[in-house]
């Protein structure tokens, strides 16, 4: 079978790149200002053929190289795991200052959380060359939560437990927030900053 691709894996992977390659110039320009990163950890990925495929069959598309690289706009995904919630902002305003990039929408799940729980900061950006990418930007414990949640999700098998965890994991992203925002509060006090948030 073809790639949904078609010949646009390769401006993809380059696409790609180029951002990585901002987001570290980001990383370790904050690093010389601060003596801080604001990154604990950054994971890239093309979405396989078959995520993209279910993905483009999920929305009633067809699943043509044009639904995967024009209308679906996670073809280029990255996640940025940071320690603070005041770090997932600036690198936000950092990565939309970047040369080329054009921010196409934006889903704060940090100032708005999903009924569930969910916490995240999602924005897709229109790059140079007419390509999307989309970056999602959380704090470690939202990082963590959401591996959960994916988990809860897609095992079949839960049975009758499948509505306490659910109600778990609600509550936990609750407390989870609360500490991010604590530990926001001690960070700024330790270095004499108003609080961000």
């Amino acid at each position: 079978m073809e790639s949904i691709y078609g010949i646009h894996m390769e401006a993809l992977l380059r696409n790609q790149e180029q951002l990585l390659s901002g987001i570290e110039k980001i990383r370790m320009e904050e690093k010389a200002r601060t003596g801080e990163d604001p990154v604990e950890h950054c994971l890239s990925r093309i979405k396989s053929e078959e995520s993209m495929r279910e993905k483009c069959r999920r929305k009633g598309l067809p699943e043509t190289t044009e639904s995967a690289v024009h209308i679906i706009h996670d073809a280029i995904g990255i996640r940025i795991v940071c320690p603070l919630i005041s770090n997932i902002y600036l690198m936000r305003d950092a990565i939309l200052a970047l040369p080329g990039v054009v921010l196409e929408e934006e889903k704060d799940y940090i100032r708005h959380a999903k009924p569930n729980g969910y916490r995240s900061c999602h924005i897709i950006l229109r790059l140079e060359d007419g390509y999307f990418a989309e970056i999602q930007l959380r704090t470690i414990s939202m990082d963590t939560w959401a591996a959960l949640e994916h988990q809860v999700k897609y095992k079949k098998e839960l049975g009758e437990n499948v509505e306490l965890i659910v109600s778990e994991l609600k509550r936990c992203a609750d407390e989870l927030a609360s500490t991010d925002l604590s530990m926001q509060t001690i960070h700024d006090m330790i270095h004499g900053e108003a609080p961000v948030l």
